[in-house]
């Protein structure tokens, strides 16, 4: 049984077409779509605070020697310039994973304290063209990345919730960041995180393997984002589906792999594209001839 089904369905029961696998069948291969290609942008398009959609102002997101980077090199100045690449497609059900760090000590001019070796992904995040122009970050969860500073407790994959909120044991949070379980990675190090999304019913935080996070049944709710449409925030909207973006909030932060496995599709057995692993049925994707 590969990991995401043994979770899914040994935890949650949530899909009742879940069954063991074999790993020899071609409906239990995990068909991941590599959202950087290690090459380019391709894919992707920016949106930083101030400018249009597309604007990518000094060259802020940029692949170099294979990794993909929010990189402050050309900026003189921070200035709110606070950024975000959106990948082109949403999903609602799905797992990710990602390897990420942070790089140096050095700070912009004009950079938030606490922004210090500060990224993440946004999750469930408002489409691009949603979003005003001087908005500073989407709707969305985030996963927050941290790295260490050499002395102090810094968990990552935490929760913050820029014009949402999310429930903990049935209870709705309203704070703005929840600290993970995890522990503390200093330095320029790699680390690996993941993100089992389940559309408005869970989700789940992991690093290095481990679960160090849970929450469930996320919401719309104001706090914590400036300049976005009146009309398009709607309080105590289920959050069900949205964009995946990575965050440009001023210091430099690296990414080599991100992939995701989409849990949504057909499951009719009798379709040639029925894969074993999907949790939520969409069979208007199914393909018979």
């Amino acid at each position: 049984m590969t990991k995401i089904v043994y979770l899914i369905c040994g935890l949650f029961f949530i899909f009742a077409g879940c069954q063991q696998q074999t790993g020899t069948d071609e409906s239990d291969r995990e068909d991941w779509i590599q959202l950087f290609n290690g090459k380019d942008l391709d894919g992707w398009t920016p949106k930083v605070r101030g400018l249009p959609l597309g604007d990518n102002y000094l060259n802020t997101f940029r692949v170099q020697n294979g990794v993909l980077q929010a990189n402050y090199s050309d900026y003189k100045n921070f200035d709110d310039r606070f950024a975000h690449l959106f990948y082109r497609d949403s999903f609602s059900y799905y797992h990710l994973i990602a390897e990420y760090r942070t790089v140096g000590d050095s700070v912009i001019p004009g950079a938030p304290g606490w922004a210090y070796r500060n990224n993440g992904l946004m999750l469930h995040a408002q489409p691009p063209e949603s979003m005003g122009i001087d908005q500073d970050f989407p709707i969305s969860l985030e996963m927050q990345l941290l790295s260490g500073n050499g002395r102090d407790d810094r968990p990552t994959a935490n929760l913050c919730t820029p014009g949402t909120h999310v429930h903990l044991a049935d209870t709705l949070f309203t704070n703005h960041c929840i600290q993970s379980s995890s522990r503390t990675y200093h330095g320029d190090v790699w680390v690996t995180v993941e993100a089992i999304v389940l559309g408005d019913s869970i989700v789940h935080h992991i690093v290095e393997g481990d679960t160090v996070f849970t929450y469930t049944k996320p919401v719309m709710g104001e706090g914590v984002v400036n300049g976005y449409d009146l009309n398009y925030l709607v309080e105590g909207k289920p959050v069900k589906s949205g964009y995946i973006t990575i965050q440009g909030e001023s210091h430099p932060t690296e990414f080599r792999k991100i992939a995701l496995l989409n849990l949504c599709g057909c499951t009719d057995m009798k379709a040639k594209n029925y894969k074993s692993y999907y949790v939520k049925s969409d069979n208007s994707k199914c393909i018979y001839e």
